[in-house]
């Protein structure tokens, strides 16, 4: 309860860059983030335990509440701990890497409990909106929080990637958007020619608003941005090779990318035949997916493949520092996503979910009649329906 009456402090892209620079201080560091990070878990920790009793029962999220309390622990032990001590500097860089390493399954964990709590009691659009309104917090608490760790084991502890020498933790101040374009491509493609053997071609068009003729770049996160495109990709290879299926060539797809005072706008568009628009929100919904439900622990397949997870968690990452991903698609024809980055790292301020009386009502909501009419069955499929004689 002391924990969740402290106010959590968001931070912008731009005070992370600063505080990476070489005037960075690492004492400093561990004063916020051991004050911190206590508070971003036990937000979401209260949160965990308003879900349905039968959720919280299931084997995987029992295992994953006792990694949250476990990380809890390990931060408070550093709580009246000396700053100018180099010897808990040095632990608590040690702690955040073990909490990271502890979480590292977290997304496939809760996912796995939300199937068996599905299989087993079945599901009631009270509970699914609900179940949907948690995800989406948990899951950007855990973006937020393996944020900060990253940039403090990054800079401080040693471990910076000699590939990228001049990112400040996992921040390039100068992120150049078409190359993570290209990789999250390259790698899209090379799971579409394993399983399709083949893939449509990428083009790419390039606006600059501010500078008319210059590459785009960025101060932003390489990692997040690479997750959001890899994801639309598959979407969109996908889509594109099973439309196109007796077609020798198939449609490319499209990215165009605009710069402009305020936004920064990714367009990914394919000719793979676009989905009804009353599916558009089932696309980000944690309790929907187009792939088959694959089993825990299969590496076979893409990350997260089946569990419905792609789409919505990559809107958080857009969301996260102020941004969007939305989805405009026709029907017989294609789908354009579209991705809203905020141009200013001034703008690029951390979105994070506090637990307060708003939120706890939310869970308590009981369902009530709509007042709209609203269709009560799917529509019929035309094509296989046989006419009456």
């Amino acid at each position: 309860q002391q924990l969740l009456a402290r106010t959590r402090r968001e931070t912008s892209i731009l005070t992370m860059d600063h505080c990476g620079s070489s005037n960075a201080c690492e004492r400093t560091s561990f004063i916020f983030l051991r004050q911190e990070l206590p508070v971003r878990l036990a937000n979401i920790m209260k949160e965990i335990n308003l879900l349905p009793d039968q959720l919280l029962a299931t084997p995987s999220v029992q295992h994953l509440q006792s990694w949250y309390v476990q990380s809890l622990l390990d931060l408070m032990n550093f709580h009246d701990n000396n700053p100018e001590d180099p010897g808990t500097l040095e632990d608590f860089a040690d702690a955040l890497i073990r909490i990271r390493n502890r979480h590292n399954d977290v997304v496939p964990t809760m996912a796995q409990g939300v199937i068996e709590y599905r299989e087993t009691y079945g599901t009631d659009p009270v509970t699914s909106q609900n179940i949907q309104y948690f995800l989406d917090r948990f899951y950007m608490s855990r973006i937020s929080i393996r944020m900060l760790i990253n940039q403090h084991t990054l800079i401080f502890n040693g471990s910076a990637n000699p590939a990228h020498p001049k990112h400040i933790g996992s921040i390039d101040p100068h992120c150049d958007v078409v190359a993570v374009v290209r990789d999250a491509y390259d790698a899209a493609k090379m799971l579409c020619d394993q399983y399709y053997l083949g893939s449509p071609e990428l083009e790419i068009e390039e606006f600059n608003a501010i500078r008319r003729g210059s590459p785009i770049h960025m101060v932003y996160v390489p990692s997040h941005l690479y997750h959001m495109l890899f994801e639309l990709f598959k979407n969109s290879m996908r889509a594109t090779v099973e439309y196109n299926e007796n077609v020798v060539i198939f449609p490319p797809v499209k990215v165009l990318l605009s710069l402009g005072p305020e936004d920064l706008s990714i367009k990914v568009s394919d000719k793979g035949g676009g989905v009804p628009l009353r599916k558009i929100e089932r696309l980000f919904s944690y309790m929907y997916s187009t792939a088959p439900t694959p089993k825990f622990g299969d590496t076979s397949r893409a990350p997260l493949a089946g569990f419905g997870y792609g789409l919505p968690i990559s809107r958080l990452y857009a969301r996260y520092f102020q941004g969007d991903l939305q989805l405009y698609s026709m029907e017989g024809y294609g789908t354009d996503a579209v991705v809203y980055l905020k141009a200013l790292s001034t703008d690029s301020v951390e979105r994070l979910p506090v637990y307060n009386k708003s939120a706890w009502r939310h869970y308590q909501a009981s369902p009530e009649a709509d007042d709209w009419c609203i269709p009560s069955r799917e529509p019929k499929n035309l094509s296989v329906t046989t006419p009456s004689k």
